[in-house]
């Protein structure tokens, strides 16, 4: 017989003020981390500043990965009673397995090479992933009506940020010592968050885990699948920008994929907090509306795509205009494809989240069509950034989710 917990989960919209506590808290973070790039630029010059970009920039996409139960609970949490114990020991156990592999590949490395690129890489990663997974625990805490943790959680992740940044511009410490300082400070958070949900969400609740794996386990990896090839599609510019001998130019990129993530991670954020309540709304009747209202979102993100297609190749045809992309202080052109690829990006990921939200059996549209994406920004990066730099990858990103509505639409419509 499972327990009843004693933190039952909730299916109603938070209130205004808990949203607005709650932004404050990751508003504060995201914040932290945007000042910690402008400071540490002219701590480290172009050349450092360009390896930590890259570093964080292709391991970004580890984020999501824990993040990916998040989500999968909040959906599936609201909608059960006796087995939710359960699912969300399975969740915590599912979210902490990847991040406890990166952290002990993290360990060998500074152990073997402390100074190599390897270490640097491994410590990005477990900064990243660690990142995630106290989302998806301050996630869970939200589930318990305990908001307040998740802003104080990330409230205090943006002072070991502030700290750290200011240590590190002072005694112009490494990219790795920096990295290892801050994620030092994000695993005591980690460890306290964790310490405080309930036993019965840690030790799980009368249902065996592997009973429930694998229908939880699918729709995590579905779900969870759209956001992080999404991540991954932008590290393939960072890489990209590696191999074809243009690192420094990571720092750009970097620079202004963090205004356009900024955006997204608070409108991302606010979904979440809206999920339980949308998971129980758009049952049965009301997936239809969801799903209508998507459709007709994916086909503004397509026609909105077709018409940047366009205009680039127009632009590159004009030697005038080309030569203004082509230039290293394109900050102009970089600014408006920020602003066009935040907002057509923005928009495709509201219409996920409907069609996510209705029913189990639309997972594989929104999965399948991820992928999708990530090989068309594979293909345009490859085309757009040698030549272009930061402008090619956002111009690369722009073009795959103009790809990526058009093919989920045309698949919404068959189903």
């Amino acid at each position: 017989m499972t327990v009843p917990s004693t933190a039952p989960a909730v299916a109603a919209s938070p209130r205004p003020a808990v949203v607005l506590r709650l932004l404050a808290g990751r508003g504060a973070f995201r914040l932290s981390v945007q000042l910690m790039g402008l400071v540490l630029i002219t701590a480290w010059g172009a050349h450092d500043y360009g390896r930590f970009a890259n570093a964080l920039g292709l391991m970004g996409w580890l984020n999501f990965v824990p993040s990916a139960v998040e989500k999968s609970a909040l959906k599936c949490l609201p909608r059960l009673r006796l087995t939710r114990d359960a699912v969300a020991a399975l969740a915590v156990r599912l979210a902490a397995a990847p991040v406890l592999a990166v952290l002990a590949a993290m360990v060998v490395a500074l152990v073997a090479a402390p100074r190599s690129d390897a270490a640097l890489y491994l410590t990005a990663a477990a900064w990243s992933i660690c990142g995630g997974l106290l989302m998806t625990v301050s996630g869970l805490h939200r589930l318990r009506e305990k908001s307040t943790l998740d802003a104080l959680a990330f409230t205090a992740g943006a002072v070991v940020v502030g700290i750290a940044t200011c240590v590190t511009w002072a005694v112009r410490w490494s990219p790795e010592t920096h990295l290892v300082l801050l994620l030092g400070g994000l695993l005591v958070l980690l460890g306290a968050s964790v310490a405080l949900l309930p036993r019965p969400w840690l030790r799980g609740g009368g249902v065996p885990g592997h009973r429930l794996l694998p229908a939880f386990g699918r729709s995590t990896v579905l779900l969870g699948a759209t956001e992080l090839l999404d991540v991954i599609s932008t590290s393939v510019v960072f890489a990209v920008l590696a191999l074809s001998g243009r690192t420094t130019d990571s720092g750009p990129f970097y620079l202004a994929l963090l205004v356009s993530s900024a955006f997204c991670s608070l409108l991302f954020y606010q979904l979440r907090l809206h999920q339980p309540a949308a998971s129980r709304r758009m049952r049965g009747t009301g997936a239809a509306a969801g799903r209508a209202r998507a459709a007709d979102l994916l086909r503004f993100v397509e026609r909105a795509g077709i018409v940047f297609v366009v205009l680039l190749g127009a632009g590159l045809a004009v030697p005038g205009t080309r030569t203004l992309l082509t230039a290293e202080d394109a900050y102009l052109a970089l600014g408006v494809l920020v602003l066009v690829e935040t907002t057509l990006y923005a928009i495709g990921l509201y219409a996920g989240f409907l069609i996510e939200n209705t029913n189990s059996k639309v997972l594989t549209l929104t999965s399948g069509t991820a992928v999708v994406s990530l090989a068309a920004t594979v293909v345009a990066a490859v085309l757009l950034v040698p030549p272009l730099g930061p402008v090619g990858g956002f111009a690369a990103l722009v073009f795959a989710i103009a790809v990526k509505a058009a093919v989920l639409r045309r698949l919404l419509r068959r189903h």
